[in-house]
């Protein structure tokens, strides 16, 4: 028997950070929405735990028990007292450390799949659980839709959307460390008054009535100075989406993948055309959101 589970990747339409905590995380105001593009995690049975992975950068996607995947399987294992015994295959099609959960995408398609196919039963608060263990963005991968996470970005509530927003993504040609970026954020602010992160109430109201013009004019993210800090280049990218017509440019959560919110497909695939033609970056895809969180799309 084998279980396929497929997942979204997400955009931060905020990405409200605090001051770092003595544990060392941030507080945040998280506005996610997922958008369609989708890695595919497939589960089989096998004589221990293991991993292979193909699709774009494949080859830097770890296939050691670093790998959230691998970690997820080994946790729904554990609280279930079995043995995570398992191939899992990963499909990738969501960018490699781009700033688009990824890693988290595949740590919640994991989880869901070793569910299914173990037959443990879970409930969703015990999945959103361990999830939340796993890292700050797993949660909202098995969820998806859109959702305000605050904490480290792991305490959900499910928002309104009143629409499809329809989305281009640029992706650079290299990746950044998220936990760089949120030093480089520490750094660009020392000795600041870093305010306490709020969701806004402007963005809110954008999304629950699917007014594109009005998300254009609230989205933001504290991470993209850092971002662009560490990898400069972004911001001519960013240059390019807007000049192509996007209503809105910023960078995807920690980068290095840039977002570019447009009005309609037709526009999409201008502005994916118009970035490919600018040589600012290595490719460009379209997606539209919300998405629905990990869903097994084949079992058998």
């Amino acid at each position: 028997m084998s279980v396929t589970v497929r997942v979204p990747a997400k955009v931060n339409v905020q990405l409200a950070v605090g001051a770092a905590r003595p544990d060392g995380f941030h507080d945040l105001a998280n506005v996610f929405l997922a958008v369609g593009l989708y890695d595919e995690i497939t589960v089989t049975p096998a004589d221990e735990l293991r991993i292979t992975c193909d699709g774009p950068d494949a080859d830097q996607v770890p296939l050691d028990r670093t790998n959230l995947a691998a970690r997820a399987a080994e946790a729904l294992a554990e609280r279930y007292g079995r043995s995570p015994d398992v191939h899992l295959h990963i499909a990738k099609d969501i960018p490699v450390a781009g700033g688009m959960a990824g890693g988290s995408a595949d740590g919640a398609g994991a989880l869901v799949a070793c569910d299914a196919l173990w037959g443990t039963g879970a409930s969703r608060d015990e999945l959103l659980e361990i999830c939340a263990e796993l890292g700050s963005d797993v949660p909202f991968s098995l969820v998806g839709g859109a959702a305000l996470g605050i904490g480290r970005g792991e305490q959900l509530t499910p928002l309104e959307v009143g629409g499809t927003f329809h989305w281009v993504f640029a992706m650079a040609g290299r990746g950044l460390s998220t936990p760089a970026v949120f030093r480089e954020f520490d750094r660009l602010g020392e000795g600041t008054d870093i305010p306490e992160p709020v969701p806004s109430g402007e963005l809110l109201a954008a999304l629950a009535k699917g007014d594109p013009d009005a998300l254009a004019a609230a989205v933001s993210n504290d991470l993209q100075p850092a971002a662009l800090s560490l990898f400069p280049e972004l911001a001519g990218t960013l240059a390019a989406g807007r000049a192509a017509g996007a209503l809105t440019a910023l960078v995807s959560g920690s980068g290095p993948t840039t977002a570019f919110l447009v009005r309609d497909p037709e526009s999409a695939g201008a502005v994916a055309q118009a970035l490919m033609a600018s040589g600012t970056c290595r490719t460009a895809r379209t997606a539209s959101g919300p998405a629905p969180g990990a869903t097994v799309a084949a079992a058998g």
